[in-house]
């Protein structure tokens, strides 16, 4: 498998300043690791993101990432998948993972999202 192959593409939101800081807190903590990950600004790109098979208005309530494999995965699924890019953040993606934790953690992620769409004349 080439580099190339191994490539993961993150579905952010460039409009929003707090998910701009998300991605460079993740370079920064990814390092050498975050060499496998490309990012892709979702602003203005609706009818891209219809071809690739991603609702643009999930697009903005939900992170998507799209694997090695051209799956799209999104919310906390999409967050396990970058942060297994990151040795140090491995134990995080399982422990958000866990079956007891995640539906906690997704409802507080949405319940988030909402207000950021919301403070900002989004929602």
């Amino acid at each position: 498998m080439s580099q190339d192959d191994k490539k993961i593409t993150v579905f952010y939101d460039g409009a929003c300043p707090s998910c701009i800081k998300d991605r460079q807190s993740y370079e920064e903590m990814a390092g050498k690791d975050g060499e496998n990950v490309c990012w892709f600004d979702i602003t203005g790109q609706d009818a891209h993101l219809r071809e690739i098979g991603i609702d643009p208005r999930k697009a903005i309530t939900e992170l998507h990432v799209r694997n090695e494999h051209q799956q799209i995965l999104s919310e906390l699924d999409a967050y396990i998948l970058l942060m297994k890019r990151v040795p140090r953040m491995k134990p995080l993606a399982w422990l958000i993972g866990l079956p007891v934790i995640r539906p906690l953690l997704s409802s507080l992620y949405r319940c988030m999202v909402n207000r950021r769409l919301k403070e900002s004349g989004r929602l």
